[in-house]
């Protein structure tokens, strides 16, 4: 199936509900579809060979996703977070395309052989010309490329996940039901359309009929606000976000009466975390996605049921259940490996590998999986002698921070180039609020002094905030093991307990 076909499934079904915005004035499924098709056929006649997208989150984001499926393009979102350099250097990889641009980013783009820019206001202006011919939605290739994700690997260097139409379809419809969500649910979208989690939200909301209600940015008083005023029964959030919304809820008693299910993903929840919000939200059902952009979203949930039998019992191995990311989905298949690749017992810790429809594992110009079509997620992890999948870290070493893929390897890059520096090493450490920080290690440069204030500044300047350290060790050395690989975990280990 073509992802175009999800929303025209969607406007023949129950096209009078409304899709996106407020509940009084939105947009409903017809005028998305309409849109839509519009948008497919105006990209389709715009130069490229691609659709970006470098904005906040907006009614911009679904029209321009189903209409890149449309026009037969791959829809690429782009952190607007980047460095410019970053950002330009990102555009240029992904020419030829057309950039959809929101509020500055054209002046910081500049000119990009190859690279049609389009603001978004003209954009979403160009979609509601009735005179605009409509794209056929029943045309697309389902092994065509939907989706570009670049996500960063240890190395620093971004890759293009690939996640083709049939990736995408083949999760939304084994595991939401069509037309399934009440006429008064209604969804808030806060995480970064770049965001694996942003591109899933667009397809099952519109595929159940549950309206979206778009945040542009975090900001928790905000999102507090808009739950309440629009009565939202649904929300996706990274574990800083959770945090920071249940200071707002603690802080002024208001509750989220609305709110009925609460899903968490996009990096490790402390234990505190999730108590906390059980005690603060007693009415909404709790939700541990775990999934990653190579397997089109979730390939494991942890459901409400399992975290009240989880939170309720006396038992120690049903309660550590709570911290696990739950059992794998019915349509994918997850399996634990040691070393040699032979798969593991219950309670052994090795790297988890999972094969599904919805599972692409392919990185543009490298392919990916294997053989057999299994696909290596990099992450440890060990299985219960029930089922339920406990995830330990990535084996790849990237920091999860506040939901963002960061690459030690970037920073690292950065620390080496100041003059006082000889080494450093840059790893991620447990935090209750960002779910990892970023801490690293030193080794002075001959007799030079190293003022940690200085360079952490001088790594914000190159890499802005997220990316800077919050806290740097001056060491005589690292830990390296008898090749000359740095021991990350002997480190990450003795930085937790300094600065943990």
């Amino acid at each position: 199936m073509h992802v175009g076909m999800l929303l025209q499934m969607a406007a023949d079904g129950m096209g009078e509900r409304v899709a996106l915005g407020s509940r009084t004035d939105g947009t409903t499924v017809a005028e998305l579809a309409a849109r839509a098709r519009r948008a497919g056929t105006i990209l389709a006649d715009m130069p490229g060979e691609r659709v970006a997208l470098i904005d906040l989150n907006s009614e911009a984001v679904p029209i321009a996703l189903f209409g890149a499926a449309l026009a037969g393009k791959p829809f690429v979102p782009i952190n607007y977070r980047l460095t410019d350099e970053q950002l330009r250097d990102l555009v240029a990889r992904t020419a030829p395309a057309t950039v959809i641009t929101g509020e500055g980013v054209a002046d910081r783009l500049g000119t990009i052989p190859g690279v049609e820019l389009l603001e978004r206001k003209e954009f979403l202006e160009r979609t509601v010309d009735p005179s605009v011919a409509e794209a056929d939605p029943y045309g697309g290739d389902p092994d065509s490329v939907a989706v570009l994700l670049y996500t960063s690997g240890t190395t620093g260097a971004p890759k293009a996940a690939v996640l083709r139409n049939r990736n995408l379809t083949s999760y939304v419809i084994s595991t939401v039901e069509f037309a399934g969500a009440g006429e008064d649910e209604a969804a808030i979208v806060s995480v970064p359309p770049y965001h694996i989690a942003g591109i899933s939200s667009v397809l099952s909301s519109t595929y159940s009929g549950r309206r979206v209600v778009h945040v542009e940015t975090f900001e928790p008083h905000v999102w507090v606000d808009l739950v309440r005023a629009e009565a939202v029964t649904h929300a996706m959030v990274v574990p800083t976000m959770l945090n920071r919304i249940l200071d707002v809820i603690a802080e002024d008693g208001g509750g989220l009466p609305s709110l009925r299910s609460l899903s968490y993903g996009g990096g490790p929840m402390p234990l505190s975390v999730i108590e906390r919000a059980m005690a603060l939200l007693p009415g909404a059902g709790f939700v541990n996605a775990y999934g990653l952009t190579e397997t089109a979203s979730t390939i494991a949930l942890l459901g409400p049921d399992d975290h009240r039998r989880a939170h309720a019992s006396d038992d120690p191995a049903v309660r550590t259940r709570l911290a696990s990311v739950g059992r794998p989905l019915p349509t994918v298949e997850v399996v634990v490996r040691g070393a040699s690749g032979t798969a593991l017992g219950p309670g052994q810790r090795g790297e988890i590998w999972v094969r599904g429809e919805q599972v692409a594992g392919e990185y543009e110009g490298q392919g990916g999986g294997s053989d057999d079509g299994w696909f290596n997620t990099r992450d440890e992890g060990h299985l219960d002698d029930e089922g339920y999948l406990f995830v330990h870290g990535r084996l790849d070493d990237v920091i999860v921070r506040g939901g963002e893929n960061l690459s030690p390897g970037e920073i690292e890059t950065v620390l080496l180039a100041h003059p006082s520096v000889a080494a450093a090493a840059v790893v991620g450490i447990p935090d209750p609020e960002w779910g990892e920080k970023v801490v690293a290690a030193v080794v002075p440069a001959g007799g030079a002094e190293i003022d940690e204030d200085e360079l952490r500044a001088f790594v914000r300047a190159a890499l802005r905030s997220t990316r800077t350290p919050e806290r740097i060790e001056v060491r005589a050395d690292l830990p390296f093991n008898e090749t000359g690989k740095l021991l990350r975990r002997v480190l990450r280990e003795e930085l937790a307990i300094r600065f943990g």
